[in-house]
This record gives structure tokens, sequence and C-alpha cells, in this order.
């Protein structure tokens, strides 16, 4: 898989402070992780969208992962809030995840991430043209 990578992510990801910088790296590690394993992803791109590392693959839905200063106990992993994704990641995983309306998945910063239902969500959200009229996205 090839990653094609704007610049000012990676002055972006240099701008945050050190501890939110290891935690949004993780979450990037776990996009680009579950990318790799799908094998119709022949690319992904890393861009800022409105301000923030966002990734999209061709047949997906963008993904976005940021902090805000106004919230400095947490960070989050953003999707399309008019898509079927985190009404879907809800039902699927409603005590697993914290949520922010139907746009995000939302995270303490002290919390330990539950990797393997985040990347069945990244999944979901990377093929999301593929899987959005499957029930519950395939979940």
């Amino acid at each position: 898989m090839k990653i094609i990578t704007d610049e000012e992510v990676k002055t972006k990801f240099a701008g945050y402070p050190a501890p939110v910088r290891k935690k949004l790296q993780n979450l990037r590690k776990l996009i680009l992780d579950t990318a790799a394993e799908i094998s119709e992803i022949q690319e992904l791109k890393e861009t800022l969208k409105w301000g923030e590392p966002s990734y999209i693959a061709k047949k997906g839905s963008t993904i976005r992962i940021d902090w805000k200063e106004k919230s400095p106990e947490q960070y989050a992993i953003y999707f399309k809030c008019t898509s079927l994704l985190v009404s879907s990641f809800r039902a699927v995983y409603p005590s697993t995840f914290g949520y922010e309306k139907n746009r995000a998945i939302v995270f303490s910063m002290d919390e330990i991430i539950p990797e393997a239902a985040l990347k069945n969500c990244i999944a979901a959200a990377l093929q999301y043209h593929k899987v959005k009229s499957l029930p519950l996205l395939g979940l």
C-alpha cells in the first residue's frame, strides 16, 4: 500500500504537546495498519482537512484525528457526520467507546484504547462506500 503524506501533517503533529502527540501517533498507526490489512486499499492519502490530520482511501470516508486545547483531557477520531459510521459504531459498541454525537469516538488521555474494536471501526470507514449498504456496515 502506498501512503501519500502532505508535509503539513508532520508540522501539525510536531505542534502537539508531547503526551498528545504520542496518543495521536498511536491512532495514526492504527489507521495505517488497518489500511495495510485491507487488500483493496492500494493508496491512502494523509493530509490536513479542517486543520486536522486526515486519512482517506479511494472508496472510503474521511477519518480525522485531533486534540483540542479547550478539552485538554481528551482526543478523538472523527468521521463524516452525515454517514452511518458513528451510529453503527454506537449500535455495535455501545459501551466500548465514548462518543460525540454522530461525529466522533472520544478518548480520555489516560484511557487504554480497545484496539481490535477501533480497528473494526476504522476498516468500516476506510471501505465505507463498499459496506454502507450492509446491516451495521458489516461490523
